[in-house]
This record gives structure tokens, C-alpha cells and sequence, in this order.
């Protein structure tokens, strides 16, 4: 039953990002519903809410998302998140200022003598503005409305056209650096510290030493080492 709550959750989730409803709403949304009709489930059939859960109960799921919103909003120790607003501030910018349509108009002129010019022109425009925002919106924006048109022109099918904006436009997802990973770094580093302490009670427990050698211990990832091990794969994706 777990996994047909899990596929139930992927539905919920995808049909409200579907209907255009707000992501930051969309997403703790499904799991708050699926979690609730779980516990109504279980505790309808099973006579237990916790019965299709496998592990803990609906108080516990919820109690749990809690703690990572807190943790994410409301930490001030962690400087990490400061560069997300700074992205999206740069992402605007060069949306409003025309830049990134300044930058592929010149890309199209220069790859416009070489075959599918203008959708190479989209693919390198993506990544530049990738590596300079981090984030979506600026790219798949500017490059929508001003090159779908320019492509379809040009008699590009509008599979490959649309296929090209898109997939161009969610390198920045990857292309150091990225919002993405930021967070993820960030997450990451939350779960080594609590998988340190945990450690270091365990060896306690079992040693009767307090502390445990440094060999023993959990190494966090940085920011800067979550985008160094990006940008390979990145310019990858940009080749292909």
C-alpha cells in the first residue's frame, strides 16, 4: 500500500502543477492531502491511521516537514540560502533590462550561415544565461518569445523547436552555478551533522570513549564542491 500512496502522491503533485497552481503551494500541498487520505484510509479499512505508512504515523510525516520548513526559513546560521534571492534578482534583471535578448539576437547572427544556426544559437544562449542565473525563468522567457516565433520561421518542426527551448532553457537547473544545488548542499550539510551526532553516540554506546576519531567521522559537501562536480556533466548536456 506504501507504493500505491507514493503513486498517489506523484498524481496529486503533477496535477497541480498542471492546473498552474503556485508551486510553493503545490508541492507541501500534495503531500499534506495524501498523507491525510492515508490516514483516513487506514484508519477506515485498517483501523489504524499509521497502517500504510512504513514508518511512523501521519503526525510523524507531518511534524517532520515542519522541521525542514523551519529549518530552511527560519535558521539564520545558514548564509548558504542568502545567494537564492541574489539569483532570482540577476534573473530578473536580465529579463526587464532585454539582455538576454540582446544576447541571443547576436548569438542567431552569428550562427545564422550554419545549418540549424538559430537552434545552436538557443542551446549556447541557455547555457550562458545558466551559468549567470541559476535558475529558469530568464532563459525559457526570453528565449519563448523570441525565438519560438524566429524558429518556426525558419520552418523548424514544433517538437524540435519547442524541445529546444525547453531543454536548453532547465540547464540552469545544473550549470554551476544553480539554485539547485545550493539547496541541495545545504540539505546535505543538515543531514551530516545530524548523521554525525548520531554516529558519535552510536561509538559511545558501543566504546564508552567520548570522542570518537576524526576518521570516524561524516564529511559534509559544499556549495562549491556541488558545482565543480556539476559542470562537467553540464557542458556535457550543452555538447549534446
Amino acid at each position: 500500500m506504501e507504493l500505491f500512496f507514493l503513486v498517489l502522491l506523484i498524481i496529486v503533485m503533477a496535477t497541480a502543477l498542471g492546473s498552474c497552481f503556485l508551486v510553493a503551494f503545490a508541492l507541501p500541498g500534495s503531500a499534506i492531502v495524501t498523507i491525510a487520505i492515508a490516514a483516513f484510509s487506514g484508519g477506515l479499512f485498517a483501523g489504524n491511521p499509521d497502517a500504510y505508512f512504513a514508518l511512523g504515523g501521519p503526525g510523524q510525516w507531518l511534524s517532520a516537514g515542519v522541521t525542514n520548513f523551519r529549518g530552511v526559513y527560519w535558521e539564520v546560521e545558514r548564509d548558504t540560502l542568502i545567494a537564492i534571492p541574489l539569483f532570482v534578482f540577476m534573473d530578473i534583471m536580465l529579463q526587464r533590462s532585454k539582455i538576454a535578448e540582446d544576447l541571443l539576437v547576436t548569438m542567431a547572427t552569428l550562427f545564422g550561415p550554419v545549418p540549424g544556426g538559430l537552434g545552436i544559437s538557443v542551446v549556447f544562449v541557455g547555457a550562458f544565461l545558466a551559468a549567470t542565473t541559476g535558475i529558469v525563468n530568464a532563459t525559457v522567457v526570453a528565449m519563448g518569445l523570441i525565438s519560438l516565433p524566429a524558429m518556426l520561421r525558419s520552418k523548424y518542426s514544433v517538437p524540435l523547436a519547442t524541445g529546444t527551448i525547453a531543454a536548453s532553457g532547465t540547464l540552469g537547473q545544473i550549470i554551476s552555478p544553480s539554485i539547485v544545488l545550493i539547496m541541495l548542499a545545504d540539505q546535505l550539510a543538515s543531514a551530516v551533522d545530524q548523521a554525525g551526532t548520531l554516529r558519535q553516540q552510536l561509538y559511545k554506546a558501543s566504546t564508552g570513549e567520548i570522542s570518537m576519531p576524526s576518521d570516524f567521522g561524516v564529511i559534509s559537501t559544499s556549495a562549491g564542491e556541488m558545482f565543480l562536480g556539476a559542470f562537467v556533466p553540464g557542458l556535457l548536456l550543452v555538447g549534446l
